[in-house]
């Protein structure tokens, strides 16, 4: 069984909205960047918007004085035929990236019966990083008394042959697009295409062929949007808390995402950097270098680590002769927790790309950390021999070529 299911997708009706202004990038991208925001505010201006239905992690804190008016707007929007359903529905898309690149996807809907994101556990979809707690709650602020989700989430196939995705491409010119359009902000275009019940079929038997025949096989990895995905699991256990059986027959069970091949050529792994706020910079440089000495004995087995320290002067490298952890980010990772817990006050910000960490190292006087990344081979061996990774180990592609919100779904009874 595939566990991958068609939905009832809503889309903007393109003769009341333009999607460039329409389609706006994941809300959990350029968080210490907020010019970005203020730019898309100012393209959108008064148009119709997938903006007005999300919570751009930037403005998360005012999250209280947000969220009714998030609510509000998808009210509206239902009640004023801004979208067309699209019943038991899958879209084939292709997403030409800011380099050029087309990366292919599928978009519908998963069970979150067969997801969990909790350590130990193996269900068919798994997290790939570790989920940070206290990040569920103010996601579910939001997808409580929502009418309406948009889904940022992109899962993971492991297809080398390509032989569900990739096929479509010559099976879906028979008919006109569903959408066609370039996104704003250097995003580039993305283009989506309806798959008829023949076609529903053919990924369903070709997702089936894929699933290997052992105890608790791993189906989908979660490769960009763990943390929405887990307050949709966390909210629909809610409801499981108060409607009992009932709750396995609302639409909150489901949840709306795109399915992308991990070895399609676009998908390109890069790391997740670190930015530090309010450490002192010498206190935080001697602790590091403090950690290095220590993880210095043992550990012969596990590889070296490297990073690039970004400081307002010179960078400068740092090695651990020996790792605490396989991966150079799980080294690093491990220190920061270390230090923020012995030191309130101190944060640390998740930035992709080394020209945004650069700058805001220059303009905020943070401390910046560079590692190499994973390769994205490693990702299924990895999370089935060792469950998630550290959080935030690695970004598909660049900011701008995260999923941006096109595609909603019901996920209210009202």
């Amino acid at each position: 069984m595939s566990r991958f299911y068609p939905a009832d997708i809503l889309l903007p009706d393109f003769k009341k909205a333009d999607g460039e202004k329409y389609a706006v990038v994941a809300c959990d991208q350029f968080t210490s960047e907020p010019a970005v925001w203020e730019e898309t505010e100012k393209i959108v201006g008064d148009a119709p918007s997938a903006l007005r239905f999300i919570l751009p992690e930037l403005y998360l804190s005012e999250r209280k004085e947000r969220i009714p008016g998030i609510h509000a707007e998808m009210d509206k929007a239902l009640s004023n035929g801004l979208f067309t359903e699209y019943p038991h529905a899958m879209i084939y898309l292709r997403r030409t990236q800011s380099d050029g690149t087309v990366r292919e996807g599928l978009v519908g809907a998963v069970d979150l019966l067969d997801y969990d994101y909790r350590p130990g556990s193996k269900p068919p979809i798994r997290a790939t990083e570790g989920t940070v707690l206290e990040r569920v709650p103010p996601r579910v602020d939001i997808r409580r008394g929502a009418k309406i989700e948009l889904p940022h989430v992109m899962l993971l196939l492991d297809d080398p042959d390509k032989t569900v995705i990739e096929p479509l491409a010559d099976l879906v010119t028979d008919k006109a697009p569903l959408y066609d359009f370039d996104l704003m902000q250097g995003g580039g275009h993305v283009t989506g295409y309806l798959l008829d019940r023949a076609k529903q079929k053919r990924v369903d038997d070709a997702l089936d062929a894929l699933i290997p025949d052992v105890d608790d096989p791993l189906i989908f990895a979660v490769g960009d949007g763990n943390h929405s995905l887990a307050a949709a699991k966390a909210y629909f256990e809610e409801l499981c808390d108060t409607l009992g059986d009932e709750a396995l027959s609302h639409p909150a069970r489901y949840a709306l995402v795109e399915l992308v091949n991990l070895h399609s050529p676009a998908l390109v792994f890069r790391p997740i950097y670190r930015a530090v706020f309010g450490a002192d910079e010498t206190d935080l440089t001697n602790a590091l270098l403090s950690d290095v000495l220590a993880a210095s004995v043992g550990n012969t087995d596990v590889k070296p680590t490297r990073l690039t320290v970004l400081t307002g002067k010179t960078p400068f490298e740092v090695t651990y002769p020996h790792g605490t952890h396989p991966l150079d980010v799980g080294t690093l990772q491990s220190f920061l927790d270390r230090y923020t817990a012995a030191h309130p006050g101190v944060t640390v910000d998740y930035i992709h790309g080394e020209e945004a960490l650069a700058s805001i190292v220059e303009k905020n006087g943070a401390i910046g950390f560079l590692f190499p990344g994973m390769e994205k081979e490693q990702l299924f061996p990895a999370v089935r021999e060792k469950g998630a990774l550290p959080r935030k180990t690695f970004s598909m592609g660049e900011a701008r070529d995260k999923r941006y919100y096109l595609e909603a779904r019901r996920i209210s009874e009202d």
